[in-house]
């Protein structure tokens, strides 16, 4: 049983998602790291981790599962459960694009339910089970100011892509699936954030890399720089520290200022 606070991060094997594990491990949290297919990039992440943890009372588990399947969910929630005898905070950070980026107009459905699926139907059920998780054990996080349930989205919950529309579809939903459990849970002493990154730099985006090294050039981003896995992870760890006791359903732009209205 982990003596430490204990955050689940999905999508932690890889990209933004380790990104966060590596900053939660710096700061003296014990991590569950969630894969979904590739467990050999746990580990890897796991290593890390244990190299940056500066606690040996520090724990890392790996949980494997699709978060998109009902079985596989609760089977990596209870494995994380298994592993350190309790949960402080879930971050939502699992999610993929479409295996084909197509036109609206020649969208399959089955790439849109993949995508729904991954993206909006896994983190909301899963909250659903940290939810019911930390009702029947009130004031027992061993975080400062209470559980944390975090939703990683993405500028695409508010801008539109026409040939990723399930993408977006789906991170917008996921916008309001925050809401809805910030509104829920304000009352039962979980509070619930949306973090919103940008253009990152991960393996998701290194398909588009010369495309939006232009835009970035151009000033699509005031910043005028790809945002980091790092980024997300400071934001998260600021989060867990309690620097934004008053606030609950909010949403926390990483994006270098993307989301500014310019003329």
């Amino acid at each position: 049983m982990s003596s430490r606070a204990v955050v689940l991060v999905t999508g932690s094997s890889r990209g933004l998602g380790r990104g966060v594990a590596e900053a939660l491990a710096a700061s003296g949290y014990s991590v569950a790291i969630h894969y979904a297919n590739n467990r050999t990039a746990a580990e890897e992440t796991a290593e890390a981790c244990r190299t940056l943890a500066p606690d040996r009372a520090q724990e890392f588990a790996i949980v494997g599962g699709h978060i998109g399947l009902a079985a596989d969910r609760q089977r990596l929630f209870d494995q994380t459960l298994e592993a350190f005898g309790h949960l402080d905070a879930l971050v939502n950070n699992a999610g993929i694009a479409p295996r084909v980026r197509a036109d609206i107009t020649e969208a399959t459905e089955e790439i849109f339910d993949e995508v729904i699926g991954v993206n909006l139907k896994g983190p909301y059920f899963l909250s659903q089970l940290a939810a019911r998780y930390w009702l029947a054990h009130p004031g027992a996080s061993r975080l400062s100011t209470g559980y944390k349930l975090i939703f990683v989205t993405s500028l695409s919950a508010n801008t539109a892509s026409i040939n990723r529309g399930e993408y977006c579809i789906s991170k917008a939903a996921l916008a309001m699936a925050a809401q809805l459990w910030a509104v829920r849970l304000a009352t039962e002493g979980v509070q619930v954030m949306e973090l919103r990154p940008g253009i990152m730099a991960t393996d998701m985006t290194s398909g588009v890399k010369e495309k939006y090294d232009k835009l970035l050039a151009e000033g699509i981003v005031p910043q005028k720089r790809w945002g980091t896995p790092a980024d997300l992870g400071r934001a998260v760890e600021s989060i867990l520290a309690g620097h934004f006791p008053f606030s609950t359903g909010d949403v926390i732009n990483i994006d270098g200022g993307f989301h500014l209205r310019r003329l």
